[in-house]
């Protein structure tokens, strides 16, 4: 576990990991809804802190969320 994230950025990274590394972002909410609330504000982090790609600031339901670092 890294103490850089917390528990929402890594099961969200987690969720990447088990998809190749690259989804779109309403597939990621789709499985983050029952979870947890927030995906877009948590995408912005995890881009932020570089572990994800997309393009923009913030996703929209069409981006595609690209897994670029692991922890």
């Amino acid at each position: 576990m890294n103490m850089g994230l917390t528990e929402h950025e890594q099961f969200i990274v987690n969720l990447l990991h088990k998809n190749n590394n690259k989804m779109n972002y309403k597939q990621i909410q789709i499985a983050c809804e029952n979870e947890f609330e927030g995906v877009r504000l948590i995408l912005k982090g995890l881009k932020e802190k570089g572990y994800v790609s997309f393009e923009g600031i913030i996703p929209n339901f069409a981006s595609e969320i690209e897994l670029i670092r692991d922890y």
